[in-house]
């Protein structure tokens, strides 16, 4: 997968990951991949309501190691 842009909000608690996601999303170009690395177990949940809510394509998720990791794709 083709990645656009990195966000590390690791060590940050909700709802910082997915604001600093919003922030990151809209300096992206429609099309663009955001991936955001973040400690945050309950951004897994936050991820996807998000993505339903604004449109973006949540592409995937993953948990390594207490790292989850999301990909989004901009609207």
């Amino acid at each position: 997968m083709h990645i656009d842009q990195k966000l590390d909000a690791c060590g940050l608690t909700c709802p910082l990951p997915l604001l600093k996601a919003k922030q990151a999303l809209n300096g992206l170009d429609s099309g663009l991949v955001l991936e955001v690395v973040c400690t945050d177990p309950g951004s897994v949940r936050d991820f996807e309501v998000f993505a339903k809510q604004s449109g973006n394509e949540l592409l995937r998720q993953e948990e390594s190691d207490g790292q989850y990791t999301h990909w989004l794709k901009k609207a």
